[in-house]
């Protein structure tokens, strides 16, 4: 079924929000004539936007076709260290230069998301609105861009860590932390707090990662 039939809408980023929604996940097959109706584009952008997509690592090759890409642990491990970094950066340069009003919406952003603690697939969506702002409130568009490409490289994974048990309201509380600490000016507070946060978030998904490994393995005879 076609989703959008407006030859002028832009098939990369169509492709790409499509797999930042989760409707195309790691492994799943692209095909361009599958494409083309679903978006309502002809096939020659489609297949110029899968060729940029796979140039830029989140789509590979399985034989002649194309997938959507996939982390490896050491993968997933240097984004972390990528995102923490650029993370606790635009938390720190918020502090420095967030106004007023961008304060607020943090502050807002955050008791909204605490009626989703039970619900981890929004949570996952609101989240990511919620550090945006904080890079926005950098006000450093070069940051924004390059975490941009960070955000875009983690739709690669395919759970997230706010379905680990208790995650959801210790994470809404860490988000607490990082707003209180931008509220008040506490630049290096900011950054800590923030670096911390993503450093807990990627402990929860080692241990998601850890946990699914151990289901998968047949249980050894004593």
């Amino acid at each position: 079924m076609t989703e959008a039939r407006n030859g002028q809408k832009d098939a990369y980023q169509l492709i790409l929000q499509a797999i930042d929604l989760g409707t195309y996940r790691p492994g799943d097959r692209l095909v361009e004539s599958e494409l083309a109706d679903r978006f309502g584009v002809s096939r020659t952008p489609i297949r110029e936007a899968l060729q940029r997509l796979e140039t830029q690592s989140l789509l590979a090759r399985d034989g002649r076709s194309l997938i959507v890409a996939s982390l490896d642990h050491n993968q997933m491990a240097e984004l972390y260290v990528v995102r923490s970094e650029l993370e606790g950066l635009a938390a720190r340069l918020a502090a420095r230069h967030a106004t007023e009003e961008e304060v607020r919406l943090l502050r807002t952003l955050v008791e909204e998301d605490r009626a989703r603690v039970d619900d981890p697939a929004a949570l996952s969506r609101t989240n990511r609105r919620f550090h945006r702002q904080v890079h926005l409130a950098s006000h450093n568009r070069y940051l924004v861009q390059q975490l941009d490409l960070v955000y875009r490289s983690m739709a690669l994974m395919t759970t997230t860590s706010l379905a680990a048990e208790g995650r959801s309201v210790r994470a809404l509380d860490e988000h607490a932390n990082v707003v209180e600490a931008i509220a008040t000016g506490q630049a290096n507070a900011a950054y800590d707090e923030l670096k911390a946060h993503i450093s807990r978030a990627y402990e929860a998904r080692l241990r998601q990662d850890a946990d699914a490994a151990a289901a998968a393995e047949r249980p050894t005879p004593d």
